[in-house]
């Protein structure tokens, strides 16, 4: 699957017309962040506690993949689903608008993408939706307990959430942005709703 394939096309498109009605959305989910407080506390290395575990997803290509793949590297780790209405299109273009801002230095992050909602969310289709943001991107899925296990080693929260039908549904779920260091430990945890330029700072200040 190349980047300017339909599919791909696909998405952006679609994209294109969430972000133009996310913001509301995004101020609650901003909020509701701000209360909670990042999983892991707040503060530099070492003050995340046992946030970011092992993981072992599968990539667009139904490759196996686990932290191991990552190691040497950074990588920043971001759960959603690629029916999100507003959260997840707005985060991860920030994600790539920050990745481009630090130029060569991007080079030394991988940005993964892994999805909260695998009864929606095969290889492919999340490979695809990442790939529409950016080409850099990691798109990961796996087993409903294969997610459930990698979620909950970086706390955090998901839900499915029934609309009015009963037939449709949408996930709830939290919505920070891990940044890990080349032995998988969490460097800092980045609250939704940064600009793409603060993002980018504090990636910067990490690497």
């Amino acid at each position: 699957m190349t980047r300017g394939g339909r599919p791909v096309e696909m998405w952006k498109k679609r994209i294109l017309r969430i972000l133009v009605l996310a913001v509301p959305a995004i101020a609650i989910a901003a909020a509701v962040a701000f209360w909670l407080g990042p999983p892991g506390g707040r503060g530099g290395v070492g003050q995340f506690g046992s946030v970011g575990g092992p993981i072992a997803l599968v990539d667009p290509a139904g490759k196996p993949v686990t932290e191991k793949d990552f190691a040497g590297r950074y990588a920043l780790v971001f759960f959603g689903y690629t029916t999100c209405p507003d959260v997840c299109p707005t985060e991860l273009s920030a994600m790539a608008t920050a990745l481009d801002q630090l130029g060569p230095k991007a080079d030394k992050v991988v940005p993964v993408f892994v999805t909260v909602d695998p009864e929606r969310d095969t290889p492919e289709v999340v490979g695809q939706y990442a790939q529409a943001f950016s080409p850099r991107i990691v798109g990961l899925s796996g087993t409903p307990e294969q997610i459930a296990k990698a979620a909950k080693s970086f706390r955090v929260y998901y839900q499915k959430a029934p609309q009015g039908d009963g037939a449709t549904y949408l996930m709830d779920h939290s919505a920070f942005t891990y940044l890990m260091g080349p032995e998988w430990t969490v460097l800092d945890i980045l609250p939704p709703q940064l600009s793409p330029q603060d993002m980018a700072q504090r990636i910067a200040r990490q690497l």
